[in-house]
C-alpha cells in the first residue's frame, strides 16, 4: 500500500483574525505524518496574528510563516504565495477561522493516490455558530464515492465553488497556470475552480467531511460571503460567475459553462431576492437594473431549458419588467421550497402568466407539471385561545393542478434549527371552500413542548392521487415579527416561563424563536432591538 507520510502541505491565509488562527494551524498540524508542511500566509494582519503564528513556528517544525509587506485586500494573493512556497506533492487550502476535521487530509489523499487522479473532493459542513448547527454544501454531490475521467460527465461540479473542500496534485496547478486572481476580487475561488474544471483533471469524489466552514453572523467583520448589504457585493458576485462562464466556454466545455448559469439561477439568483425586501430603494433600483444586464447575456435555453425552476422563473420576470416589483411574491419564489403566492392570472387565451400586467411571462409549463413538484402555496398562521394554541392552514388552488391531485392532509412538524430535533408533529385534515379556490385545515400545537432554540415549521401534503409534497408556509400575521406568547416551560422547574416568539423569516416562512425565563426572554428583546437599530 502507498505511504501516505509527508506528502501534503496545508496553505493557511488569515488577516486580523488572532481568534482564530492557531485554532485553524493546529487543525492542519493534527492531521497527523500526511502533512508534510502547513504554510501560514499572514495578509499584513495589526492585532497580533502575525507574532502569534511565529511563535507557534518556533514550537512545530512543519509550521512555516509567511509575511505579506502590504495587505492584499482578499482571499487570492495569499494562496497563490502559499501555491509558490509549497513543496509537497499535494495542496489544499485552509481559511484561518475554519477547521480541517480529524482524517480530512488521509482521507483525501488515500483517495488520490489509490486512483491516481490531481484532484480529489469531499463534503464540506457550514457549521453555524454559535449553535453548532452543521448544513452540507452539496450533499448530493457527495452522496457516494465516484471516479470521474472528466468533469464535465458530473456537470454539477460547477456548483461546487469552493476551492477548500478539496486536494491538489501541486504540479498539476503549476503546469496548467492555475492560480486565483490577484489582490481585492471578491468569491475567487468561483475563477480558481473554474480554471481547475477547464483543465480537464480525472477527479474522485469522496462522501468523507473533509471541511468545516465556520458561519459567524454575529462577528463584527463578516466574512465576503454574509456581507452582503451593498451593492458592491452582488456585482462582485456576478462578475465572479461571468468569468468562471467564459474560462470554462473558452476551454470547449460547453456543459459545465451552462452549469455555471444554471448555478447562478438556482443558487445566487434567489438568495439575493429573498433578501431584496430588506435592502434600501436605492440598493434595490441598482440590484434590479444590473441583474437584468447580466441576465441579458444568458442564451436563451440557459432561462427555457426547465422554464418551471423557481429561479428560472425569477430571471424572466426580470427581464420581462424594466423597473423593481412583486418583491414579496418574488421572495417566496424564491425560498426553499418555493412557493408562488396568489393571484393566479390568466391572459385573455386563458393561458396562466404572472400577472395580468405582465403576460408575456407564461407559466403554462406548470399545466403539464405534476402538482407535487409545482412551488405550491400555503399560508399559515397561530391562533392562541384561552385553552389551546392551533395552526391554521390554507392551501390555494394553482391554476386547477392541486384539485386534480385531492389534497387530504397535512403533517406537521416543529424542527429545531439547531440541531434537527423534532418538537412537535400534527395531522390536518385539509378541506376545500365552497369555490374551490383553497383548502384549509388547522390542528392544537402544544407550544410548551418546545424547548429553547429556534423551531422551523415543515409540511407534507398528502394528496389523494398517493403522492406528497414536502413545501414550507407563508406566514401569516403582518409584516416583521409576530405576537409574542408566553407560555409555562414544561422543561425546566416550576415557575419558569418560555417566550415564544413566532417569526417570518427572511424567506417568507413562518418559524418560531424559543426562550426560557426571564434572562431568555431579555435576550430575545435584546436581539430584536438589535435588529431594529441596524
Amino acid at each position: 500500500m502507498t505511504s501516505h507520510r509527508a506528502k501534503v502541505g496545508v496553505v493557511v491565509i488569515g488577516y486580523d483574525d488572532a481568534a482564530h488562527v492557531a485554532d485553524a494551524v493546529r487543525s492542519a498540524l493534527a492531521q497527523g505524518d500526511a502533512v508534510r508542511e502547513v504554510i501560514a500566509v499572514d495578509d499584513c494582519s495589526t492585532d497580533g496574528s502575525a507574532a502569534l503564528l511565529d511563535a507557534l513556528a518556533a514550537e512545530e517544525p512543519r509550521l512555516t510563516v509567511i509575511h505579506r509587506a502590504v495587505n492584499s485586500g482578499g482571499c487570492g494573493s495569499p494562496r497563490n504565495d502559499g501555491i509558490d512556497a509549497a513543496t509537497a506533492p499535494y495542496v489544499m487550502f485552509l481559511d484561518s477561522d475554519d477547521v480541517l476535521p480529524p482524517g480530512a487530509v488521509d482521507a483525501l489523499l488515500g483517495t488520490a493516490e489509490a486512483h491516481g487522479v490531481p484532484v480529489a473532493a469531499g463534503l464540506c459542513v457550514r457549521r453555524e455558530l454559535p449553535s453548532g448547527r452543521e448544513v452540507p454544501w452539496e450533499r448530493a454531490l457527495y452522496a457516494g464515492p465516484a471516479v470521474l475521467p472528466n468533469p464535465s460527465r458530473r456537470p454539477r461540479l460547477a456548483h461546487d465553488t469552493l476551492c477548500v473542500n478539496k486536494l491538489y496534485r501541486t504540479d498539476f496547478l503549476r503546469e496548467h497556470a492555475i492560480r486565483f486572481p490577484e489582490g481585492r476580487y471578491p468569491y475567487e475561488d468561483y475563477v480558481f475552480s473554474a480554471r481547475v474544471l477547464a483543465a480537464a483533471p480525472r477527479v474522485a469524489l469522496i462522501p468523507d467531511t473533509v471541511y468545516v466552514w465556520h458561519v459567524r453572523r454575529d462577528a463584527e467583520r463578516l466574512s465576503i460571503s454574509l456581507d452582503r448589504g451593498d451593492i458592491s457585493n452582488w456585482r462582485a458576485r456576478t462578475e465572479a460567475n461571468r468569468a468562471a462562464y467564459e474560462i470554462l466556454l473558452g476551454a470547449g466545455e460547453k456543459r459545465l459553462a451552462r452549469a455555471v448559469h444554471a448555478k447562478f439561477l438556482d443558487h445566487d439568483l434567489r438568495m439575493y431576492t429573498r433578501e431584496l425586501e430588506l435592502r434600501t430603494a436605492a440598493y434595490r433600483r441598482d440590484w434590479w437594473d444590473h441583474t437584468r444586464a447580466y441576465l441579458s447575456t444568458f442564451d436563451a435555453a440557459d432561462l427555457t431549458l426547465n422554464p418551471s425552476a423557481p429561479g428560472r422563473l425569477l430571471a424572466r420576470v426580470l427581464l420581462a419588467s424594466p423597473a423593481p416589483r412583486d418583491l414579496p411574491r418574488l421572495r417566496e419564489l424564491a425560498a426553499r421550497p418555493a412557493r408562488l403566492l396568489p393571484p393566479y392570472s390568466r391572459a385573455s387565451d386563458d393561458t396562466p402568466v404572472w400577472s395580468s400586467d405582465l403576460p408575456q411571462v407564461s407559466l403554462e409549463h406548470f399545466l403539464e407539471r405534476p402538482a407535487h413538484l409545482l412551488p405550491l402555496a400555503v399560508d399559515a398562521e397561530l391562533h392562541v385561545g384561552a385553552r389551546a394554541t392551533r395552526l391554521r392552514l390554507r392551501l390555494h388552488e394553482l391554476y386547477g393542478r392541486v384539485a386534480q391531485s385531492g389534497p387530504a392532509s397535512a403533517h406537521v412538524v416543529f424542527t429545531r434549527r439547531e440541531d434537527g430535533r423534532v418538537g412537535l408533529r400534527g395531522e390536518a385534515r385539509l378541506l376545500p371552500d365552497r369555490y374551490g379556490d383553497v383548502w384549509t385545515g388547522e390542528t392544537p400545537v402544544e407550544l410548551s413542548e418546545l424547548a429553547p432554540g429556534t423551531w422551523d415549521l415543515r409540511l407534507t401534503l398528502r394528496f389523494g392521487d398517493g403522492t406528497d409534497r414536502e413545501v414550507t408556509a407563508h406566514a401569516l400575521g403582518g409584516s416583521g415579527l409576530l405576537r409574542r406568547r408566553v407560555v409555562l416551560d414544561v422543561h425546566h422547574s416550576v415557575g419558569r416561563v418560555l417566550l415564544l416568539q413566532p417569526y417570518r423569516t427572511h424567506a417568507g416562512a413562518l418559524a418560531l424563536r424559543a426562550a426560557s425565563g426571564w434572562r431568555g426572554m431579555t435576550e430575545v428583546l435584546r436581539r430584536r432591538l438589535g435588529r431594529l437599530l441596524h
